[in-house]
């Protein structure tokens, strides 16, 4: 039997499982029982699959009544300790209640829809928009071309005719009220120069940290040599410093150099 080939329910709870064994050490049937409201028979159903698709099958320990992580234990699919983190709380947390908040963004479905249909036709469109910066404007003529994502939030990225070049908007800033006309392109857009041009980004611990501080910061960003390379698009270059907070004070990692390279078509 193959991973893969499971239902989805049984492969969701395998998957919880692996978590568990992999981030905890442990796992018990009534971790499952628990979790998904499952028989115990479902349970141990559950277990038998696990061990025999498993390539270091955990070991039942009758002291603690639990099955422990075998040496070697390597994941059936490996994950990440921020996906694993509902394995790790208390009984009678939830991951909810054991973390900050996100901000939910209520966008508005029908502006969303609105702006792929102009996307895939390919053509203008009127809306009012409201900047952090500029504040609110009377209305504005964009030309959507793409959504894209700083894996947190959704944003538009669009040909500005108001500034003359192509920028990232927030679609839950358009308002819902904005008329919404659209007219076919004047003359065809200008290439997005940005978005077709990788940037490498060379990054290194601080050096005003210990080199215990430094070898944690490589720790917690994943990497082991002296630099972590990274890439992305040059349009899109922004959110690494936002995100990582690369220009805040007590950022942790520094930009050593970028290099830009222009491409023809889109960064695989």
């Amino acid at each position: 039997m193959n991973f893969d080939e499971l239902k989805h329910a049984q492969r969701e709870r395998l998957i919880f499982l692996d978590r568990c064994l992999t981030w905890r050490g442990m796992a018990n049937r009534r971790d499952l029982i628990d979790r998904f409201e499952i028989s115990m028979a479902q349970a141990a159903l559950d277990f038998r699959v696990y061990i025999d698709l498993a390539h270091v099958p955990p070991i039942y320990d009758r002291v603690r009544k639990t099955y422990i992580a075998g040496r070697g234990h390597q994941p059936l699919a490996p994950s990440s300790l921020t996906e694993a983190f509902d394995v790790l709380i208390g009984e009678g947390e939830s991951a909810q209640s054991s973390a900050l908040p996100r901000p939910e963004r209520t966008a508005n479905p029908a502006v969303i829809a609105r702006l792929h249909q102009v996307i895939r036709s390919g053509r203008n469109l009127h809306v009012r928009y409201t900047s952090m910066t500029a504040g609110a404007d009377e209305g504005q003529w964009i030309a959507p071309v793409r959504f894209t994502s700083d894996g947190e939030s959704v944003h538009l990225r669009a040909f500005s005719f108001k500034h003359g070049e192509y920028r990232n908007y927030l679609p839950i800033r358009i308002e819902p009220d904005s008329s919404f006309a659209e007219r076919s392109l004047p003359e065809p857009l200008p290439p997005d120069d940005d978005w077709y041009t990788r940037a490498i980004i060379w990054l290194r611990p601080k050096p005003e940290l210990s080199e215990q501080q430094a070898r944690v910061v490589r720790r917690e960003f994943g990497f082991e040599g002296e630099y972590l390379c990274v890439e992305t698009r040059k349009a899109l270059e922004f959110f690494i410093d936002r995100r990582w907070g690369l220009n805040e004070r007590g950022a942790r990692l520094e930009r050593v150099r970028t290099v830009y390279q222009p491409s023809s078509s889109a960064v695989s």
